[in-house]
């Protein structure tokens, strides 16, 4: 599939189908572990103002277009013709993948949240999904890890045979762990996936349509958690933007 520098970032051209495609073809193979992001405004910005979070981000294998704003650069670039009809956003990847893998062999482990979080998360994917196999599930302590923790974590993952990852620990923390540890993990495809937990344990509520569709759900989000993402969308959003401008005027 094609890919477009966005700002730094290299964000693959694709839809839902054809990341689902890649998505089991990297679980099937299970040869090495795979990386893989659904990027927004946010982490766009992160990976070009911060070198350490830039360098993470070069170890996954596949970044799809989260934000409608990725979307938008991407199309930029494209013919008419091959034009992107919507973003490839991370929580609802998580629920067609899920539902992709119902009676195959394919199994899930979700890492991350707390355990109220993960008691919600299994019980809704048992009644949505129930051919999917949630292989296991962990909640890991908040703050820095030791050694010892990461090396439990990859034994549950490798115990659990699971060839779906997602790893909810929140942004940036979760995209520097798969990428420090990747050569280590057991192989599986391994998802850096956000808010994808919260929001479907019901703890967040997503964006209305018509915000998500216009490249407003960071505005929704805002208003329902101002005080824990003003300065994030304040600070990233405007860095997003001013990259874009200054890149176009140099093309």
């Amino acid at each position: 599939m094609k890919s477009f520098n966005i700002i730094g970032l290299n964000v693959a051209a694709t839809d839902y189908s054809t990341a689902i495609t890649w998505i089991l073809e990297k679980a099937t193979l299970a040869d090495r572990p795979y990386a893989l992001e659904a990027a927004n405004t946010h982490v766009a910005a992160l990976a070009r103002h911060d070198p350490e979070f830039g360098s993470s981000m070069q170890k996954f294998d596949l970044i799809t277009p989260d934000g409608m704003p990725l979307l938008w650069a991407i199309n930029a670039h494209l013919p008419f013709s091959e034009k992107l009809a919507d973003r490839v956003y991370g929580p609802t990847l998580m629920l067609k993948t899920i539902a992709a893998t119902q009676s195959t062999p394919h199994s899930h482990f979700l890492l991350g949240g707390n355990s109220s979080t993960l008691t919600k998360l299994t019980a809704k994917f048992a009644t949505d999904f129930p051919q999917a196999t949630i292989a296991a599930s962990y909640s890991p302590p908040f703050g820095t890890w030791p050694d010892s923790e990461t090396e439990k974590i990859i034994h549950l993952i490798s115990q659990s045979k699971a060839t779906l990852i997602w790893v909810g620990l929140g942004c940036p923390k979760q995209e520097h762990w798969i990428a420090k540890n990747k050569h280590r993990l057991p192989p599986a495809v391994y998802f850096g996936i956000g808010a994808a937990f919260a929001f479907h344990a019901g703890e967040v509520k997503q964006a209305p349509s018509l915000f998500q569709k216009t490249g407003l759900e960071w505005a929704y989000r805002l208003a329902m958690e101002p005080r824990r993402l003003f300065k994030r969308y304040l600070t990233y959003n405007s860095l997003f933007l001013f990259h874009i401008l200054r890149d176009h005027m140099r093309d």
